[in-house]
């Protein structure tokens, strides 16, 4: 509970349920389509959205589980009063009332923490046939490219989803920087004192397919520039709609900012590079690292100890394989923190799977499996798993039999 101006915020938690427990387990005992929905019915899954498919050809979308049935007057966005009768949930919604899509017929889910009405492209369920508080989700610039990366290809194998899923397109800034173009060429004279500052790197940004790279310099001036922005952008207000998500004010801001408002935080982007590296003209590989030098201390990071170049960003501009970095007291690279830290891909039926795992599980530097699959983690380099019983004794390295000292490892 805490206390505002108008009153107190109280917050009545409901993480005390038994059936999500027991949810979990028969969902991951189900052994076809109809007994995994029957595990739905429990309604003990109280944060997550569910996605399913299986080998018969079966894929399916939950836009969560246990959901409130809800007075619609009330705006259940912000705060309601909850002394009244009215505020108080009317019992769950049946699984068949809440959002979801079932075998739609574009073949293919896609779900980016954002809006489940763009979950299946256009064969999406409708906005206009759920209460709004059922699904508040925004859209966001990574939905947008999973849902055209998606609908390029009609036959998919295993590694046309990896390949899909590592598209390198920028959606934001596909929007973004045509606008800081425009507004440099329409307002920027040779004789302005900007113009000389300005010419080459917005000459590099016009050039760019907004693809992101190892080895992009317009990579590298998008991303320090579009950080820059990306508060004026958040603050922005469309009149007449209150609700108006990130893409909603990225497109108003980059059609109604003034030049100074596009111009000048990149300017301040040239002079940071120029300072901290001697260059604008620096590779995002260069500053955006990926390193692993302890297990035990948080977010410690060593520009002179042993690092590896990532082309990846992270997803607030598009990017499908995130990757979000920043940097820290004492570096001048920045270092990634969170983003596709476990990524796997699964052809049910012929029990394929190929993975990546970054940061790994060992907690001791020095270890073998402490960092091992760091580069295949930068390059989106995928290696199988082992399935089946016969093909992970391939490959023990060391076997652990009661009553011996030594635990067995396996390299996975």
């Amino acid at each position: 509970m805490t206390k505002r101006k108008e009153g107190y915020l109280s917050l009545r938690a409901d993480n005390r349920i038994r059936n999500g427990l027991i949810q979990c387990w028969q969902r991951n005992k189900a052994n076809s389509f109809v007994n995994f929905k029957k595990t739905l019915d429990l309604k003990g899954n109280i944060s997550n959205n569910t996605v399913y498919a299986d080998a018969e050809g079966n894929i399916a979308y939950w836009h969560g589980n246990r959901i409130p049935v809800r007075d619609t007057k009330y705006d259940w966005t912000q705060p309601v009063n909850g002394t009244i009768p009215a505020t108080e949930w009317k019992g769950l919604h049946a699984i068949t009332d809440i959002v979801q899509s079932i075998n739609p017929v574009n073949g293919w889910l896609q779900n980016c923490n954002s809006t489940p009405y763009t979950v299946a492209g256009k064969n999406s369920p409708k906005r206009e046939n759920f209460p709004v508080y059922m699904a508040p989700d925004e859209e966001n610039f990574r939905g947008i490219n999973a849902v055209r990366v998606l609908d390029e290809e009609k036959q998919y194998t295993i590694d046309k989803v990896i390949q899909a899923g590592y598209d390198k397109r920028l959606t934001a800034f596909e929007l973004l920087i045509p606008a800081l173009v425009s507004s440099f060429e329409k307002n920027i004279s040779h004789t302005d004192s900007l113009y000389s500052s300005l010419i080459l790197p917005i000459g590099v940004l016009k050039q760019w397919d907004f693809r992101c790279g190892e080895n992009s310099i317009a990579t590298t001036l998008a991303v320090e520039w579009g950080q820059k922005i990306l508060p004026a952008i958040s603050k922005t207000i469309i009149s007449g709609n209150e609700k108006a998500d990130l893409i909603d004010k990225a497109r108003q801001f980059a059609a109604m900012a003034a030049s100074g408002d596009l111009l000048k935080p990149l300017l301040a982007t040239i002079t940071e590079l120029q300072n901290k590296m001697g260059r604008w003209q620096v590779p995002w590989g260069e500053i955006n690292r990926f390193q692993r030098i302890s297990g035990a201390v948080e977010n410690q990071f060593d520009d002179s100890k042993p690092s590896i170049p990532v082309g990846f960003v992270s997803s607030t501009w598009g990017m499908l394989p995130s990757y979000s970095s920043r940097t820290y007291p004492g570096t001048v690279k920045r270092y990634g923190v969170n983003g596709n830290s476990f990524i796997c891909a699964v052809e049910f039926g012929k029990n394929k799977s190929q993975i990546l795992t970054g940061w790994r599980t060992e907690w001791r530097s020095g270890v073998k499996t402490f960092f091992d699959q760091a580069l295949m983690y930068s390059k989106g380099k995928f290696k199988e798993v082992l399935f089946y019983k016969d093909d992970v004794m391939k490959h023990v390295e060391k076997s652990y039999h009661p009553g011996s000292e030594e635990s067995g490892v396996i390299s996975l």
